[in-house]
């Protein structure tokens, strides 16, 4: 069952990496998102036809990022979705015009590299299930004031001159609040369906809520691919490190196991950090709406 977890995983990322590129083309079209006026803002980014589009893709690959937290650990399914993010490279290259560098490329292979001794390993241990209450909540407290410190800092007066990037992180930080939050709720709910009434519902709920006007944001005001990076390697990084803080997903039964594990993992996340591209190659040829 952790395979099939860990093949949904691959194709939320790959899904997800169109969605982002799709809701970039309908941000900039759109008029400038203003956290004083959510409502507002939020109606005027779906009536762009691209967000739109987007949203709906993010949508699918949402439910099966649910499904296969079901299935797998979450540290493991934010590892795959954290080195599937090179699979941007595909979709932002044919429909964006951005070239691959030998920088891009070697973060291509240090992903495949990574993802197979993931994907091979998986097996081999299983985390205890449930989770401490208290532990959960330190963390998801920590990572909340964390992301509402960099929402502060990039919104105020007339904004961080890294303010994109600044938002697209806390962005990330709060889907990964909201991944680990799901993932409580993913142990308990098939079982009772009555524990959907948690209050970590309420977290996933807010904090999704609150990613998706910071995000909107970061792809109006920076480089899109660069945004979506910072973004994605937030959200995985936090996933990952509650993954094993709060539902104890282990990192192998011995020494050797743990130093293997550990360096996949690191693959993984060098591979995210290098496929970032230069702004002038990250800059799509925008079409009509």
């Amino acid at each position: 069952m952790i395979e099939l977890g860990l093949l949904l995983a691959l194709g939320c990322a790959l899904l997800s990496n169109v969605a982002l590129l799709c809701k970039y083309r309908g941000a900039v079209r759109a008029p400038e998102v203003s956290f004083r006026r959510p409502l507002a803002s939020g109606a005027a980014l779906f009536r762009s036809r691209w967000w739109t589009i987007g949203f709906a893709i993010a949508f699918v690959a949402w439910a099966l990022h649910v499904a296969a937290l079901a299935l797998a650990p979450l540290s493991l399914v934010q590892s795959v979705i954290a080195g599937g993010l090179v699979l941007l490279a595909l979709p932002a290259r044919r429909w964006f015009g951005i070239r691959l560098g030998r920088r891009e490329l070697t973060g291509l292979g240090l992903s495949a590299t990574g993802l197979a001794f993931l994907a091979l390993t998986a097996t081999q241990d299983h985390g205890p299930p449930g989770y401490s209450v208290s532990t959960m909540a330190a963390f998801e407290g920590g990572a909340i004031v964390f992301g509402a410190a960099l929402l502060l800092s990039a919104t105020r007066g007339s904004g961080h001159r890294h303010g994109g990037m600044m938002l697209g992180a806390a962005a990330g930080l709060l889907i990964g609040v909201s991944d680990v939050a799901l993932k409580a709720l993913a142990e308990v709910v098939p079982a009772s369906p009555v524990a959907i009434l948690s209050p970590w519902t309420v977290v996933a709920a807010l904090a999704a809520v609150g990613a998706f006007y910071a995000l909107a944001r970061s792809l109006q005001l920076g480089d899109p691919v660069g945004v979506i990076v910072i973004s994605s390697v937030a959200a995985n990084a936090a996933a990952i490190v509650g993954g094993v803080l709060v539902f104890g997903d282990p990192m192998g039964s011995d020494a050797l196991a743990v130093a293997a594990r550990s360096a996949a993992f690191a693959a993984v996340s060098a591979a995210a950090a290098l496929i970032p591209v230069t702004p002038q190659q990250a800059r799509p040829r925008l079409e009509p709406a």
